[in-house]
């Protein structure tokens, strides 16, 4: 008897695009039935749970209002607990929101990422720029901020280290957002088409 892969086990993890405000369960619920329909065995992993009843896995690590610092802090034990095998980060909007010590957003990102990889080296982890906000000075940061962590990933990568830069800004636009930041039903489901791609391009089995 031929026994089955173990499940792959995914943390979503980031603050209110990936908790899902407005839409509860957010890219999650697409993203689920894009993997499941592709064959993967997969397992949203963390300690947060919501969704609709079409999406049967409802586990997930995003936390509403949260900035980068905020997930640096608690992101450990989440880890330890959880043992995900897949990371997928969206984390920022709330720094650019808050005008939360914006020059060094991006240190700060560098540092929660070196936190994950100490408590999962063997991790594969995706991390999304931020969506647009519809407010130009608002933007223009998110523009600045995404175009930074894309260059500090590159360089990660060039290191060999397991991270996936994945362009979530150029794959929305304002009328996928449903209050000016967070995405609608529309702009979640184009997230998860853009996790799905980069899933099936880069995902180490």
């Amino acid at each position: 008897m031929v026994s089955q892969q173990p499940s792959i086990r995914v943390m979503p993890l980031g603050d209110s695009i990936t908790d899902g405000y407005n839409v509860p369960g957010g890219y999650r619920i697409s993203l689920w039935q894009a993997l499941e329909e592709r064959g993967d065995r997969i397992e949203f992993v963390g300690s947060q749970e919501n969704g609709p009843p079409e999406l049967p896995d409802r586990n997930h690590q995003g936390h509403s209002g949260w900035r980068i610092d905020e997930l640096h802090r608690r992101v450990g034990d989440w880890l330890d607990t959880a043992e995900p095998d897949v990371i997928l980060l969206i984390i920022g909007t709330n720094d650019i929101a808050q005008g939360h010590n914006l020059d060094t957003a991006p240190d700060r990102l560098k540092g929660l990422i070196d936190e994950l990889f100490h408590h999962r080296p063997q991790a594969q982890i995706f991390v999304g720029s931020i969506p647009p906000i519809d407010e130009p000075g608002l933007n223009a940061r998110v523009v600045a901020y995404n175009q930074a962590i894309a260059q500090q990933i590159q360089a990660r990568q060039v290191q060999g280290e397991p991270l996936i830069f994945v362009d979530l800004y150029s794959g929305l636009t304002p009328e996928d957002l449903a209050d000016g930041i967070h995405p609608n039903r529309q702009g979640h489901d184009k997230i998860a088409r853009m996790w799905y791609e980069a899933w099936t391009q880069h995902r180490s089995l």
